[in-house]
């Protein structure tokens, strides 16, 4: 059973720092590309970044570009999001995500909440 569990959502005033986790099991985890994603209210949910099988490619979001950092532990089967400088318009709820044999999966989600 696929399970992904994010953490590390809270509420952080703005240019405050936040780290997100997620613990994947029952599956590969070493062979899956790993995403994570937003849904602000009112908005389609969007990429955020995704790290590819060994960690040394990435891809972000424009607007996250220098801001946020996915790095990924194999051996911890765990996804990391680091979340620096956060704007306003961070807020969102975060998803881990993975693709495994062409089916989505994804975890409950964490707020994010950057206000003053």
């Amino acid at each position: 059973q696929v399970q992904l569990v994010e953490s590390g959502g809270g509420y952080v005033q703005p240019g405050g720092s936040l780290r997100l986790s997620c613990v994947a099991s029952g599956f590969m985890f070493g062979y899956s590309v790993m995403s994570w994603y937003r849904q602000a209210p009112g908005k389609e949910r969007e990429l955020v970044a995704n790290i590819n099988t060994a960690g040394g490619m990435t891809n972000y979001a424009d607007s996250v570009k220098g801001r946020f950092t996915i790095s990924r532990v194999n051996a911890k089967n765990t996804v990391y999001l680091q979340m620096n400088s956060l704007k306003p318009e961070d807020t969102a709820v975060y998803y881990c995500q993975a693709t495994i044999l062409s089916r989505d999966f994804w975890g409950q989600g964490t707020q994010v909440t950057v206000s003053s």
